[in-house]
């Protein structure tokens, strides 16, 4: 399978993110960072990132898209390895592409 897996992450800070030091942001950030970069360098391709509006309990949704299943999975281990987690509520959602129906 290849570019057919679409993974989609909704995400708040935590308020204990707010109590952070800007320069332990930026190095947690400068961390996350580098594992978004490492998830470009295997093939993954980021769709954008959105503000969200209106009733909902996340600030931001994410979309990308994944050579496999396995390969987002790997890149949200990395990313909770390094404590992203920790500071951010979030929901995952992961999807496969469909047989195209004629």
């Amino acid at each position: 399978m290849t570019d057919n897996t679409i993974w989609i992450h909704y995400a708040r800070p935590r308020p204990h993110w707010y109590r952070l030091p800007q320069e332990e942001k930026s190095e947690k950030r400068a961390l996350w960072d580098g594992i978004v970069r490492k998830a470009v360098a295997e093939g993954a391709v980021s769709l954008g990132d959105y503000h969200i509006r209106g009733q909902h309990d996340f600030q931001t949704v994410s979309l990308w898209r994944f050579p496999s299943p396995e390969a987002a999975f790997e890149h949200w281990s990395r990313l909770t390895a390094a404590g992203y987690n920790e500071w951010h509520a979030f929901t995952n959602n992961i999807g496969l592409a469909l047989d195209s129906v004629t």
